[in-house]
Order: C-alpha cells, then sequence, then structure tokens
C-alpha cells in the first residue's frame, strides 16, 4: 500500500527518461499502464536478455507497470486510449508535442476527455523557444549543456559524454518532483493541468548550478567553472597498490589528514589555510595529494583515514559493487524470481517510509501483457476488445486471454 495507491498513471513514454518518472510512480503504488506500440519500447531490444523483447535495462526501467498494446495511428486505437484516459489520473508522454498533435491527442483532446487530468510531457526543449520541435537524446542534451565541454577542460582536452543516461534521469527525476505537485494541487482545488518539462532547461539549470562560478554576475567576473570539480587531479587517488576515493574538505579534515601522515606543520602553509585559499589553489593541492597517496596501500589508507574521521570509501567495479557490505547489509540487492525470465537482480527502492514504504509491485511486464483487462477497466465489451484484436490495433501476449475483471 505505497503512498500513491489509488492513483492511476496512464504511461505513454519510451527509452529511459519517461519510463525511469513513471517506474517511481508505479514503485509508490500508483497503477502505471504502459502504452506501446507495436513493436514495442525500443529499450526492450537492448541486451543482454534470456528472451526477445526483455532486455536487462528495460527490466529495470519498467517494473510496477501493465503493457497494453495500441496502435495510436489507427483512429480506433486512439479512440480506446481516450477512453482509458477517462480512468486515469496523469497521462505522461516523451515524445515532442507536434507528435501528440498529429496523433489527435493533444492537451486540449485529451481534456476534453478528462477535465481533471494531469498532461505532462517530457521532451527535449520548451515551446517558447526556437528549438521547441527538434529531437532530443541524452547525449544531445548533454552537449548542448556543456556537459562534455567541462568533462574536456577536467580531462586531457578531449569532449566526451558521461558514461551514464544522466539526462534522462535527472530529468526523469523532475518530472516525477512536477506530477506529484499537481497531484497535490489538484487534490486541493480540484485543477488538472498541463505541465512541459523540457530537457535543455533542466539540464542547463541542473550544470550551472554548480558552474555558473563569475557568469553570475554582470558583468561577468571570469569564464565560469567551478575550480574544485573542474581540477584535472580530482578523481580517485591511486595508491601503492591500487585506488581509493578520499575527500579532504574542510578545516578540520585537512588539519586531521596531516597529523595523520606526520606532516602537522603542512597546515600552515597558506594555501591550506582556508576554504578559500584552498579553492584557489585546488590543482596544485590535488597534485601534491596524489603524490602522497602513491606511498601507502589501499588497504593502510582506508585505516588512516577512518581513524582520522575524513571521508573515505572504496573504488568500485560493477561487478564489485554487488557485494558492498554496506549494500548487502540493507538488502539493496534482492534476487527475485520474475514470471517469464526467472530469477533477476532487482534493487530495492532507496527511501525508507515509516508508514506508506513504496515497493515494486510487480516485475516489468511482457509486451501486452495486461492488454485485455485494462480495456476491460476501461468499460471496452468482450465484442469491442475482440474487434480490436482482429483488427491489430490492439494486440495481447494471452489473444486468447479473456478474464473476467
Amino acid at each position: 500500500m505505497g503512498p500513491l495507491q489509488g492513483t492511476r498513471i496512464l504511461d505513454m513514454t519510451s527509452v529511459l527518461m519517461g519510463p525511469y518518472a513513471t517506474q517511481l510512480l508505479g514503485d509508490m503504488g500508483a497503477d502505471v499502464i504502459k502504452v506501446e506500440a507495436p513493436d514495442g519500447d525500443i529499450v526492450r531490444q537492448i541486451g543482454p536478455m534470456r528472451h526477445p523483447d526483455m532486455g536487462g535495462m528495460f527490466l529495470h526501467v519498467n517494473r510496477s507497470k501493465r503493457s497494453i498494446v495500441m496502435d495510436l495511428k489507427d483512429p480506433a486505437g486512439r479512440e480506446a486510449l481516450l477512453r482509458l484516459a477517462k480512468t486515469c489520473d496523469v497521462l505522461v508522454y516523451n515524445v515532442r508535442p507536434q507528435a501528440m498533435e498529429r496523433l489527435d491527442l493533444s492537451y486540449e483532446v485529451v481534456l476534453e476527455a478528462n477535465p481533471r487530468i494531469i498532461y505532462a510531457g517530457v521532451f527535449g526543449y520548451g515551446q517558447d523557444g526556437p528549438y521547441a520541435a527538434l529531437p532530443a537524446y541524452d547525449d544531445l542534451i548533454q552537449g548542448a549543456a556543456a556537459i562534455p565541454s567541462i568533462i574536456a577542460e577536467a580531462g586531457d582536452g578531449t569532449p566526451r559524454y558521461i558514461p551514464l543516461t544522466v539526462a534522462d534521469r535527472v530529468v526523469g527525476l523532475h518530472a516525477l518532483s512536477a506530477i506529484l505537485a499537481a497531484l497535490l494541487h489538484r487534490q486541493r482545488t480540484g485543477e488538472g493541468q498541463r505541465i512541459d518539462i523540457p530537457m535543455f532547461e533542466t539540464i542547463a539549470g541542473f550544470v550551472l548550478g554548480d558552474h555558473m562560478g563569475g557568469l553570475t554576475y554582470d558583468p561577468p567576473m571570469d569564464e565560469g567553472g567551478y575550480a574544485r570539480l573542474l581540477s584535472r587531479h580530482r578523481r580517485p587517488y591511486r595508491t601503492s597498490d591500487g585506488y581509493i576515493c578520499a575527500l579532504i574538505y574542510n578545516d578540520k579534515q585537512w588539519r586531521r589528514f596531516f597529523e595523520a601522515i606526520g606532516q602537522r606543520e603542512a597546515i600552515n602553509d597558506p594555501r591550506f589555510t582556508t576554504h578559500t585559499s584552498r579553492t584557489a589553489h585546488i590543482d596544485e593541492i590535488y597534485s601534491e595529494v596524489s603524490e602522497i597517496f602513491l606511498t601507502r596501500s589501499t588497504a593502510d589508507w582506508e585505516k588512516l583515514l577512518a581513524d582520522a574521521d575524513i571521508p573515505v570509501m572504496p573504488l568500485h567495479t560493477l561487478r564489485s559493487i554487488l557485494s558492498d557490505p554496506h549494500l548487502v547489509a540493507t538488502d539493496f540487492f534482492k534476487v527475485v524470481d520474475h514470471p517469464t525470465e526467472g530469477k533477476i537482480r532487482s534493487m530495492r527502492v532507496p527511501s525508507q517510509w515509516s508508514r506508506s514504504q513504496p515497493e515494486p509491485v510487480r516485475q516489468a511486464p511482457q509486451l501486452g501483457e495486461h492488454t485485455i483487462e485494462i480495456l476491460k477497466e476501461a468499460a471496452l465489451s468482450d465484442s469491442e476488445i475482440e474487434t480490436l484484436l482482429e483488427c491489430k490495433t490492439v494486440r495481447s501476449s494471452k489473444p486468447n486471454s479473456m478474464p473476467e475483471i
């Protein structure tokens, strides 16, 4: 019984940005109805996989959902979707608004079907600027928001993308917060509304919050950028036998660090005396500290830094993190039985609630697994459903199953 129990989400999203947001809603107890085109969400095809259309990445962004396959280019499919929209609290989509208009599923059309609907669009660019109709992907948004440029400045001069779908997932979190706020607003006022969550503006603000720097001021005081984050020596420290992650940050930590390594007098160096002076000399400071870390083993540094109460963590790999003692103790990874994929490793909802704890309600669905039951819930008759199936306007992975609701 998660906190969103009784809330119904019409999920018209695909790939990662939208599905990540709607999975979080589903984990919180919402009934998430994933609407898929006949070919299914393309992320279904990203392997490895045990069975077709059930790739590993799909499993991690589509749990807590039901799947219905509908051809929305068919007028009958569009009409069925509008009947379904009447039963939902929120419609979420992540194609361009122009594509929704071509499907005749604009906000105005959906609003007529359901005056209380929250119509949330997650797409590339704000609709009041010249980029409004442009396509957007994570790589493009990272580039437009200057992420590869600051990576180049902090590295070897080569622009690179962060090897995560960071734009998709950050914008997905923004979409989640916007939808929850809109649900609260509707609870107070009875009003649904349209919400646009553009990727470019969201990620630009996300990046510039750290790196606006002197560009904050008019006229600018510098060229922007947070020096500590841009230091080429800000990386895991190499030890005599491996690597370690440590952050010596405030005055107390720097003093304890030099005491622990037997160089107490170093704290009197003017470069180390204040946070401002350390920031001004951060590149050379990190360079010098990197040399110090080469003098001891990883295990020695873990003990020394922990004893000095200086933040330290191991440098994990994708394999080693699975056995991290904290994640093991908190049961973060759970091996669960998927109805079709067998045993899979799932990650728990990280937040802890004293009353309405969110939990996954089901594992990621097969393509069209719930088509028939969802259409029945939208008050379509058996004969109407049979017609839609025969015309291939909708599809079901269980074509002969017509369960009573």
